[in-house]
């Protein structure tokens, strides 16, 4: 029997956090592309939500890009009022980007947005783009490391860097240098110096796959000099013992790979395996 009492259930909507990879078009997988388009509400840093086609019934909410957190709040508050929301990040989201805020809102946030349908579509982060472009510098192993110290203290930055560096790992640097850090660049690679020989192989790789990309491979020395010429859109790749170069005729910039084996001598290192 009908009370006339009316029940409302609570709308759920859904979360989805995006990689939009760096830049061009055919670097967004197909699966990122089908959660743009599902969306009717995009958050993320202005500059990402630009790349994004505009279309009728979706709304862009574009912030700054020191608050992560309070963008992540904003997407799940969509979410749980019933939006289907997409959260764009550059390249990968899980990358130092916005997969991590978004969790950590979560963990923070309201109990009832634990039940929200959340998922992340990869995408290209920065250092697969300039390895890409560079030859095989991750083929391996290989570590990322930010060196902003907005979110940790520079002493944790050197000590990581002090250790990876150490066990002669590849080293992917990624948010190298700002304006509001101009030293910081040059003082990881002074430190990578107490660790690699002058002539190590460092890649300064910008703004891969869109219209002003520059790659540059430089020796460490020479990369010391040259870190105020990077900048945040610049991920800077400093090779093991183990990785060399291999000329190419003309003007072409020489390949860099890292070889699979440590022990081994180049060409021997598969034995007829791949």
């Amino acid at each position: 029997m009908e009370t006339g009492e009316e029940k409302t259930e609570a709308r759920t909507g859904s979360l989805t956090i995006v990689g939009l990879g760096p830049g061009p078009a055919q670097w967004l997988t197909p699966a990122a592309q089908a959660a743009i388009d599902a969306a009717g509400d995009l958050i993320g840093y202005g500059p990402y939500l630009d790349r994004i086609p505009t279309r009728d019934g979706q709304t862009k909410h574009a912030s700054d890009n020191r608050v992560e957190i309070d963008r992540a709040r904003h997407a799940l508050q969509l979410a749980a009022a019933g939006k289907n929301v997409a959260v764009v990040s550059g390249g990968d989201p899980g990358v130092f980007a916005m997969a991590a805020a978004v969790f950590e809102a979560l963990e923070a946030g309201d109990p009832a947005w634990l039940a929200l349908p959340i998922a992340i579509e990869p995408g290209v982060t920065a250092m697969l783009a300039a390895a890409a472009k560079a030859g095989a510098p991750l083929g391996g192993d290989f570590c990322a490391i930010s060196l902003s110290d907005n979110l940790k203290p520079w002493e944790v930055v050197t000590a990581r860097l002090d250790a990876v560096l150490a066990a002669d790992l590849v080293t992917c640097l990624y948010n190298p240098i700002s304006k509001a850090r101009p030293w910081q660049l040059r003082a990881a690679l002074e430190l990578a110096a107490g660790h690699r020989e002058p002539q190590t192989p460092v890649i300064f790789a910008r703004a891969v796959g869109r219209p002003d990309e520059a790659l540059r491979i430089l020796t460490l020395a020479e990369a010391i000099e040259a870190a105020a010429t990077a900048d945040m859109a610049t991920l800077v790749m400093i090779g093991a013992s183990s990785t060399r170069l291999i000329a190419r005729p003309g003007d072409d910039a020489p390949w860099v790979y890292t070889p699979r084996s440590v022990t081994k001598s180049p060409c021997a290192t598969s034995q007829g395996r791949t």
